[in-house]
């Protein structure tokens, strides 16, 4: 999605209309980019914050009842108890909140740290009978966080992300070595376009298997819906063969 700099009334519009286009398709989980309702507009966070998030979560779980589908909810600027913070909802389909999550690791290059507040929960949920867990952008950059959200048996891990074009490399390996040493499958969404500082965000989103390899790899600067299916019951065979999360040895790790 090509995320319009605190435009938020283009953007929820926009979202309606991909969400809609990509249930159409009979898709069973839909997700979406990181900060999605204003881009990183934190100067202007004091008028165009979700309020409680109560906007975006009466819109996500209208839609996800609507159209019967799951929603990984990208995330969102937010405003709770005075405090503002990167937000990210997940709906199953029946429009039921299965899941909030403040991003954890703020982002400095970017102001994110002068301006949110750091979340301190984890972030685990179930679509489909399928466990799963979430994180946001930078988060990728520590393997520690994936593997506590991860070792309780989530099958897949979503990304969702504002990762700029310079640093586009970096983005695809560490998502591999994330899939790979978590044994799980990984959808990272980015966004397209342009950031209020001269960032281009060139998209390449990517759904990678539980041995890192690339199942899907958006078109570079192309705004759309890309549709990946993945055989979830290859992933218990893989586990089986190195069993990684049984062999740790939590007793030597601070």
């Amino acid at each position: 999605m090509d995320v319009k700099y605190a435009q938020a009334e283009v953007n929820y519009e926009r979202v309606q209309q991909l969400v809609t286009e990509a249930a159409a398709a009979k898709t069973d989980i839909i997700v979406l980019p990181e900060m999605w309702n204003i881009g990183y507009a934190l100067d202007q966070l004091n008028e165009l914050a979700d309020k409680e998030g109560n906007r975006t979560k009466t819109f996500l779980a209208e839609l996800a009842r609507k159209l019967e589908v799951n929603i990984v909810g990208g995330s969102v600027a937010t405003v709770k108890n005075g405090s503002f913070y990167n937000t990210s909802y997940v709906f199953d389909r029946k429009g039921k909140l299965c899941s909030e999550y403040d991003k954890v690791h703020l982002f400095g290059l970017m102001h994110e740290d002068k301006w949110i507040t750091a979340g301190a929960k984890a972030n685990r949920f179930v679509l489909d009978g399928i466990p799963a867990t979430g994180v946001i952008c930078y988060d990728i950059r520590f393997p520690e966080w994936e593997r506590s959200l991860m070792h309780q048996g989530a099958k897949v891990l979503f990304v969702s992300a504002q990762w700029p074009e310079q640093r586009i490399e970096q983005w695809e390996i560490m998502l591999r070595a994330r899939a790979i040493e978590n044994q799980a499958f990984v959808i990272a969404v980015n966004r397209v376009g342009e950031g209020p500082e001269g960032d281009h965000f060139n998209g390449h989103s990517l759904a990678i298997d539980p041995l890192g390899n690339i199942l899907l790899r958006a078109p570079d600067d192309k705004e759309g819906i890309f549709d990946v299916n993945l055989d979830l019951d290859s992933l218990e065979a893989i586990r089986g063969e190195i069993p990684v999360f049984l062999d740790r040895r939590v007793d030597l790790y601070d």
